[in-house]
């Protein structure tokens, strides 16, 4: 069993940074593929941003943060992180950071298996 405990997240004004992590339980994050999603009240989840084990290397975002947020990991670790610049009013909502063994398509939250508990972002205007 994967264990994901996120931090980081609190209140911050519009064009302020806040950078989130996530630790990991578990002997073999590094063949974890890893991601951020996001929940605002009465809206669905929204992918944020992943990134692939390793030896993949391979990053994807979500359009409403690409240019603004970084996805990284430390394998050694066993930690993942995202970096959120310039931030938006409309970034505001619960985090979520999800991890998935095997192959699975980064953007579909229904493909991962562990999840965390979430943090709360709030950027105030």
């Amino acid at each position: 069993q994967v264990q994901l405990v996120e931090s980081g997240g609190g209140l911050v004004q519009a064009g302020g940074s806040l950078r989130l992590s996530c630790a990991t339980s578990g002997r073999t994050f590094s063949s974890y593929t890893m991601g951020w999603f996001r929940q605002a009240p009465g809206k669905e989840r929204e992918f944020v941003a992943a990134i692939r084990r390793r030896g993949y290397g391979a990053y994807y975002y979500g359009d409403s943060v690409k240019g603004r947020f970084t996805i990284s990991r430390d394998n050694a670790r066993n930690t993942m992180y995202l970096q959120m610049n310039s931030l938006k009013p409309e970034d505001t909502a619960v985090y979520y950071c999800a991890a998935a063994e095997g192959p699975i398509s980064p953007q579909k939250g229904d493909e991962y298996e562990y999840w965390g508990q979430g943090t709360q972002v709030t950027v105030s205007s």
